[in-house]
């Protein structure tokens, strides 16, 4: 049974709860040599129950919080993750290539990047580990559309299905998921990607990346779940616009 603080918000109560059927120490042969990079903003209200799920399969986990206003850092530190923190807000993307860059520099094997918000499955990640391995590519994209997508909105669905079509246009990549942010990468793979835009066109560029230097990849099933927080959080309409704007300028001063 689990036993609440007086201070655990409902958001993470719900996280928790949803993640505790799935809190089982597993068989991870990947536990001590692959790295969980968590890019994180405002995520005080969940963060620990992320990290807390993720802990019986993995020894390192790395939040990289990007300036939060929130007590996101502390929480993280309090579950049990190491801490990296942006002396200024710069975005998803920039927060993801810190925390490669640092978790390379621990040693790291292999990168996992994993949403803060309580959306993935610590499970998932580890399957995709075993797909990185059994099947020698260079890294594994989640997918929620050959997996499932539970409670996702239909405008959502649309505007990640218009991202698909744009994205192989565009890199010529056959995918079913372009934006989804579980994904598992070697060492060697993560070394030779570079994400340069800061904010949620970092998706793109990492798969115009994987086009342009011939990475081998392969998708996996993945489950991301849709809370009522994960939702507030959520990308509009508006920003699908700016990702576009994004990736136009980089290719300009490219």
């Amino acid at each position: 049974m689990t036993r609440w603080s007086g201070n655990t918000s409902a958001a993470e109560r719900r996280v928790t709860e949803r993640m505790l059927p799935f809190q089982k120490p597993a068989s991870n042969r990947f536990r001590s040599t692959a790295w969980v990079v968590m890019p994180a903003y405002r995520e005080a209200a969940v963060i620990g129950a992320t990290v807390q799920a993720l802990a019986p399969y993995f020894d390192n986990m790395l939040v990289v919080d990007d300036c939060s206003p929130d007590e996101t850092a502390q929480a993280a530190r309090d579950a049990g993750a190491m801490v990296c923190r942006h002396p200024v807000n710069l975005g998803q993307g920039a927060s993801i290539q810190t925390g490669i860059e640092l978790a390379l520099a621990r040693g790291a094997e292999q990168i996992v990047t994993f949403d803060a918000d309580g959306q993935h499955r610590p499970e998932d990640a580890v399957r995709m580990l075993e797909t990185l391995d059994a099947q020698k590519v260079d890294i594994v994209l989640g997918s929620r559309f050959i997996g499932l997508a539970e409670g996702i909105s239909r405008r959502r669905r649309w505007l990640l299905k218009l991202a698909v079509a744009y994205t192989r246009l565009t890199t010529g990549l056959t995918l079913t998921d372009t934006h989804n942010g579980l994904r598992v990468m070697t060492a060697s793979a993560a070394r030779s990607l570079r994400i340069r835009h800061n904010r949620m066109a970092h998706a793109s560029e990492l798969l115009g990346q994987i086009a342009q230097k011939k990475l081998r990849y392969v998708e996996a099933p993945c489950t991301i779940v849709y809370t009522d927080y994960s939702r507030a959080k959520g990308q509009r309409m508006s920003g699908a616009f700016a990702i576009l704007w994004d990736l136009a300028i980089g290719k300009l001063y490219r």
